[in-house]
């Protein structure tokens, strides 16, 4: 069967060249629309906190439940945005025809376009993501300091999504899934 450029074959039905290809795009769509959705909520966690946090504060407030729930969503939500956005990048670059085969090459990539500020601040948010493997942790001032650390690391994330939505939209045509979060992704972005 010939394969005509419009991804139809010769016979008038879609090939299975464009099914997966279209396969991909709606898995982008979704991951898309994760990504704005884990900003949303991460941005209300983040909001609960008095910031800077410290040692003084966490100790006098240890048994606050919704603060130290508030933290864990915070901690939580940093990780699964940071992931999701990985995942969704991966696949845009699938969809860009660039090499992926390692994602430091997908994280080349988005840094050589702008998406990313550079790969050492993708590489810190996931560094300092990761210490909060200490769930157990009683020193106050390491877990007032891993927070404020996160908080603070949390506009360069925000700027990373909002700059890979636009060039998923600009460059391969795909919006999130169903756009449900869109306004207030873009305006949390926008005010970080």
């Amino acid at each position: 069967m010939r394969v005509l450029p419009s991804g139809r074959s010769a016979a008038g039905g879609v090939t299975v060249t464009q099914t997966l290809l279209d396969a991909e795009r709606e898995q982008l769509a979704g991951l898309l629309e994760a990504v704005q959705r884990y900003v949303y909520f991460l941005d209300a966690s983040g909001r609960k906190p008095s910031w800077p946090l410290t040692a003084g504060l966490l100790e006098k407030q240890k048994k606050d439940v919704a603060l130290f729930e508030s933290l864990a969503a915070i901690n939580e939500r940093f990780a699964k945005l940071q992931d999701t956005l990985g995942a969704a990048m991966r696949h845009a670059s699938i969809l860009s025809g660039e090499s992926g085969d390692t994602f430091l090459k997908v994280l080349g990539f988005y840094e050589k376009i702008g998406v990313l500020e550079s790969v050492s601040s993708w590489q810190l948010c996931r560094t300092t993501r990761n210490l909060a493997a200490h769930d157990y942790e009683t020193e106050y001032v390491e877990i007032a300091d891993h927070f404020n650390s996160l908080h603070e690391l949390i506009p360069s994330l925000y700027g990373t999504a909002f700059r890979f939505v636009g060039y998923c939209q600009t460059a391969l045509g795909v919006v999130s899934k169903q756009g449900d979060f869109l306004q207030d992704f873009q305006a949390i972005c926008a005010g970080k």
